[in-house]
């Protein structure tokens, strides 16, 4: 940032903020994805929303922010499933097979 305003510039802006909720819905979250959604990618300034489906793509919808269309993937499939429970490897000196 101090090179920026010692040159005159503008810092760049921050990444967008992205929910892992919305309208009730826990969202599927993407760190692979630019829109920070999985399912969803951004075309010509909207973003499109979709699910695989007996190995193709089916469109779930366009919409205006990445944050709609992540709700729509998540009412299309569901919630994300839920994180593996942590399984012991030892338990009260012996290890566990």
């Amino acid at each position: 940032a101090v090179a920026y305003a010692r040159a005159g510039g503008e810092p760049p802006p921050p990444p967008p903020t992205v929910a892992a909720v919305a309208e009730g819905l826990r969202l599927h979250l993407s760190s692979s994805s630019a829109t920070g959604y999985r399912g969803v990618r951004e075309l010509s300034g909207r973003f499109q929303a979709y699910r695989s489906v007996d190995g193709g793509l089916v469109s779930l919808g366009t919409f205006d922010t990445a944050v709609e269309g992540a709700v729509a993937y998540a009412r299309a499939g569901g919630e994300p499933p839920p994180p593996p429970p942590t399984v012991a490897a030892v338990a009260e000196g012996l290890r566990l097979h």
